[in-house]
């Protein structure tokens, strides 16, 4: 797949599950606003992705947050093992120490096997972090803080996310991506 089409195919994973399932009450605002940055890396290498991710760190502690709130840095290709993107997070949460930046971006971690502790892979509620390629999306505390500021019930959303996606079920997550469920 060219970067345009890893793009699609995260904006539409985005509009479907995490907007339109409201697993992320907070999402909608910056989507909308186009304030999400796409990034997709293309390193060949774990070496060359923490590289990738020290310049999205860099470029979102310095970009306006009412141009860029929120990045998306994706690798198609790396880390396809949960366990292995699972290990690299440590890496990247270290990276954000390394650029002095904790208390100031924080990092959620999305990938298409993605397997919360105690549930087995196929447990429904993983897919509250499925996306469709390996994904770091880098947020900025300050504006958590004011999202969950709005949202008084922040604490509740995963619990939340949990009862909408069993309800939802395995069939209606896979009608999502079908030609009808568009």
């Amino acid at each position: 797949m060219d970067d345009e089409a890893i793009v699609a195919a995260t904006r539409q994973w985005i509009e479907k599950a995490v907007i339109g399932l409201n697993l992320c009450p907070f999402a909608k605002a910056v989507y909308v606003k186009n304030q999400v940055r796409y990034v997709v890396s293309r390193a060949p290498h774990l070496d060359g992705l923490l590289e990738d991710l020290d310049r999205e760190l860099d470029f979102l502690a310095a970009a306006d947050p009412e141009a860029v709130d929120t990045t998306l840095l994706i690798h198609p290709a790396l880390l396809a093992d949960f366990l292995d993107f699972n290990d690299f997070m440590q890496l990247a949460e270290a990276a954000v120490g390394e650029h002095g930046l904790e208390g100031v971006i924080q990092i959620a971690s999305f990938h298409p096997a993605f397997q919360f502790e105690g549930t087995g892979p196929d447990d429904i509620s993983n897919y509250t972090n499925r996306a469709p390629f390996p994904t770091l999306h880098l947020l900025r505390e300050a504006s958590i803080e004011r999202a969950v500021a709005a949202f008084p019930e922040a604490g509740t959303i995963y619990e939340r996310n949990i009862e909408t996606l069993e309800k939802l079920g395995h069939a209606g997550w896979a009608a999502l991506w079908t030609a009808s469920g568009r």
